[in-house]
């Protein structure tokens, strides 16, 4: 399944997570069937992925009986789990586990599992769990072990709107306190933007552990193959305004792997006040993050607007031992974007936190063209220098962030937009092309500086072409300041040119170093006006 096929039908459906249920009635306790009991822990689980990962890959089935392979997008959207059947319903933990059906696009069952006190049962899939009443489909010449295709978590107090959710190869999303999914995580991308198909490793099997009725965590074990790859996964998952995900992984390599992705964010970026190439919508912007945002080792920090760019772009910044990167939104405003359906404002940012040195390689960024909102185009992730090598034990720990900000934010001032436009000195003939930037920073010292109109220096660099009208000035309607300058290309080039801005004064460097890649229009398309 090439990319483009695959992450559409993926994030199609994740986008529809997250909405309130109908509300359904609880009926009489449904009692969830478990089979026998076998010990667990994890590294009984790293041991389980270790020896699947000296056999041969076998792919999973991915054949569903005739009435579920027939269904469509609105039937299998009206399939419903019973919250009286939800995991721990009967129980006095703070959590329910409640299980997604096969169809649609998810064609092979996952082994899901509870785990309590040291051992391990299987879940048993029982037709009873789902309200397939709306959707058409008769239960009953279904295979009784058909099984499921996913779970999402909710707490007790909220058993409509769940936090995080586990659905098709290996992507999981979360919320923060603003209860809106948006971009996902995966367990491990592969081959992502190398020009050859890209392998998408699966989870297998879940185990969910039963919580303490005093713990605000949630632990789910998962277990990862693919083709190239095998892995045991440990998710501590503690939800909140910021919803924190503590991740352990051992991966064990079948064969050389060219570029592997940890800690991999998939995003959707259309248009936004930068890009404006696909400006045909009637919302000013359409995207789930608007910035790469990173914090490098040696204590920089990084601000890379995203773009829907014309061709695949593919960018590599190399690093060792990263403190810490990740898609963010920082564009919270709702009149900038004015989607009262989906709410593009309230989509969390995901930050990914190193929790031991990572040592040397890159953050790696990925964007597609896309015309479609529904396609998750934008992937960021970690790629070691070294190349996994078969018969290696890789162990990697991290935690992700979900929610309106980053734990980590720069104490400098931050890049708070990037707008662009044509070029050329208002009320005098443009003769040649260039194009306008405008790039506000906020935060740190700048809002005191801007009281005093004190003077800030912009440090911009460009790759080729040349710069013009270049101005730096206060902005007080946000305590800021405003850089502005044209951007002139090397005749009719067409060739990406690259840029490099921060702000500094006597003291020093004052923000974050914001980084831009702009690909000029072919010259019949630089339209003078």
């Amino acid at each position: 399944m090439i990319r483009r096929q695959f992450l559409k039908s993926a994030a199609g459906t994740l986008a529809t997570l997250g909405l309130p249920l109908p509300a359904l009635a609880w009926a009489a306790p449904g009692t969830t069937k478990l089979g026998p009991a076998q010990p667990f822990d994890f590294a009984a689980l790293k041991g389980q992925a270790r020896a699947l990962a000296e056999r041969a890959y076998a792919p999973r089935s991915t054949t569903l009986p005739p009435a579920v392979e027939a269904m469509n997008w609105d039937q299998y959207q009206s399939i419903r789990f019973r919250r009286d059947h939800a995991l721990w319903a009967q129980d006095d933990t703070r959590f329910l586990g409640q299980f997604f059906h096969l169809g649609l696009f998810f064609k092979s069952a996952v082994r899901m599992y509870e785990v309590d006190a040291g051992q391990a049962r299987e879940i048993v899939y029982d037709p009873a769990m789902f309200d397939r009443a709306r959707s058409g489909l008769d239960g009953k010449p279904l295979p009784a072990d058909l099984g499921f295709a996913g779970f999402r978590l909710n707490t007790r107090k909220d058993p409509e709107r769940d936090f995080a959710a586990f659905l098709g190869a290996s992507y999981f999303r979360a919320v923060g306190g603003e209860g809106q999914y948006g971009q996902s995580a995966r367990g491990l991308a592969i081959d992502t933007g190398t020009g050859r198909a890209e392998e998408f490793p699966d989870f297998t099997a879940y185990w969910l552990e039963r919580p303490n009725p005093q713990s605000d965590t949630l632990v789910v074990y998962a277990l990862l193959d693919s083709p190239s790859i095998a892995g045991a996964y440990r998710f501590a998952i503690t939800p909140g305004d910021v919803l924190l995900m503590d991740i352990d992984c051992a991966l064990y390599p079948r064969k050389t792997i060219e570029r592997m992705g940890l800690g991999p964010c998939t995003s959707m970026y259309q248009v936004g006040e930068n890009d404006r190439r696909m400006d045909w919508d009637w919302r000013p912007e359409i995207h789930d993050t608007d910035g790469l945002a990173m914090w490098t080792g040696s204590g920089e920090w990084i601000w890379r607007p995203l773009c829907n760019p014309a061709q695949l772009r593919f960018n590599m910044f190399a690093d060792d031992n990263p403190r810490g990167f990740g898609l963010l939104q920082r564009d919270r405003n709702f009149d900038h974007y004015q989607d009262d359906g989906v709410f593009y404002e309230k989509r969390p940012c995901l930050w990914v936190e190193p929790k031991q040195g990572w040592g040397a390689g890159s953050v790696q960024l990925v964007e597609i063209p896309t015309v479609d909102e529904s396609f998750d185009n934008i992937v960021a992730f970690w790629n070691p220098r070294a190349k996994p090598q078969p018969g290696q034990e890789l162990l990697f720990g991290y935690r992700l962030y979900w929610g309106a900000r980053p734990p980590a934010t720069p104490k400098l001032a931050h890049c708070v937009a990037t707008r662009t436009g044509l070029g050329g000195r208002i009320g005098f003939k443009r003769d040649y092309f260039s194009s306008r930037f405008a790039v506000d920073f906020a935060g740190g010292p700048l809002a005191e500086l801007a009281k005093r109109n004190a003077t800030v220096e912009p440090v911009l660099q460009i790759g080729q072409g040349k710069l013009e009208t270049v101005s730096c000035r206060p902005l007080h309607e946000i305590g800021g300041y405003r850089v502005m300058f044209d951007a002139v290309p090397q005749g009719d080039s067409t060739e990406q040119i690259d840029m490099r801005l921060f702000l500094k004064d006597a003291s020093g460097a004052l923000s974050e170093t914001w980084l831009y890649q702009w690909s000029p229009p072919a010259k019949s398309e630089r339209k003078l006006y």
